[in-house]
């Protein structure tokens, strides 16, 4: 029987160089839900994504997805467990000399022997579900912003995955946009019957679609706990993050040598 938690992080450390990024974070994302991810810029919340999917392998700790630890799979079996997610890219990610119904038919074409006519008819659907039909021959250069990220969420659900990613779903985009492609994040997984991530620093539109939040700050959770709750928290850190207060636990300024060194003066008196 499969476990509750359809992905489980413990004690996960990596880093860039000489500046360790995560350091320890555990967390897990439960079978179902739409868990949001959340931090100031630069916190690991794509990176941690990167981990969950196999493109980075972690320096300490390890990351299970359904059941699986990621980063001791061989190629064929992570490319196999690959094919149960889905991902919709920060900036898009769209093949930019393909039409968007060849963009969402390339993994299918790929990844099954399904006919050239249940393709299209699948093809069709997806579109349909983000309401894109109509949009099938245009070329991605001929989309908007909030259209763009609609056909990449088509394409993340191509396949019918069982974990959906989403990169930073809300940069970028008008009101509108953002509160179509909001319902469509909470809508979508709740059809499927998928879990989702959503990974955004944009708290306002992505509490409004999600389950679950966690609050990353220097490398660990730094709050967790149901949407409503996260929301009426009383801590420093969540308090900021929530309010989008300048002054608080996170500094305005990256870590950084006396300015007076920087600027050859010697230390300050």
């Amino acid at each position: 029987m499969p476990s509750e938690n359809i992905v489980e992080i413990s004690k996960l450390r990596f880093g860039f160089a000489d500046r360790e990024l995560l350091k320890g974070i555990s967390l897990t994302i439960a079978r179902g839900k739409v868990v949001g991810i959340m931090g100031a810029s630069g916190c690991g919340k794509s990176t941690l994504l990167r981990l969950i999917g196999g493109q980075l392998v972690p320096a300490g700790g390890c990351v299970r997805v359904d059941g699986q630890v990621v980063h001791e799979l061989g190629r064929d079996a992570l490319y196999q467990l690959r094919r149960k997610m889905g991902m919709q890219f920060q900036m898009g990610g769209l093949f930019t000399d393909l039409s968007v119904f060849e963009n969402i038919a390339f993994q299918m074409r790929e990844h099954t022997d399904l006919p050239e006519s249940m393709i299209r008819d699948l093809v069709l659907m997806k579109l349909a579900a983000v309401g894109l039909r109509g949009a099938a021959q245009l070329m991605p250069a001929e989309l908007s912003g909030g259209m763009a990220r609609r056909v990449g969420l088509a394409r993340a659900i191509a396949l019918d995955p069982m974990l959906i990613m989403y990169d930073e779903p809300f940069s970028g985009l008008d009101p509108i946009s953002c509160n179509v492609i909001g319902n469509l994040i909470r809508r979508l997984n709740d059809a499927l019957g998928a879990t989702s991530i959503v990974v955004s620093y944009d708290a306002a539109e992505s509490m409004k679609v999600i389950d679950y939040v966690y609050l990353i700050s220097d490398g660990v959770v730094a709050a967790a706990g149901p949407t409503a709750e996260i929301r009426d928290s009383k801590d420093p850190f969540v308090r900021q993050f929530l309010d989008g207060a300048p002054d608080g636990p996170v500094p305005f300024h990256y870590p950084h040598d006396p300015y007076q060194a920087d600027l050859g003066l010697g230390s300050a008196p």
